[in-house]
């Protein structure tokens, strides 16, 4: 049960990349797009960096 999130973000990571691609061809609005980028990027870098945590005794 653990890959879910996983491969969750990464199609969530890809379709923003495609929607970045649309938005750069100027088909989408590039001032959306980027924020969902953004927002894909960090949630995969927070998810990554937290999961083997020392939480303590």
């Amino acid at each position: 049960m653990t890959k879910i999130p996983v491969i969750v973000m990464i199609i969530f990571a890809l379709g923003a990349f495609f929607l970045h691609l649309l938005a750069l061809l100027n088909v989408f609005p590039l001032l959306l797009s980027t924020p969902i980028l953004f927002f894909a990027i960090l949630i995969i870098v927070h998810y990554i960096n937290d999961r083997k945590r020392f939480r303590g005794f």
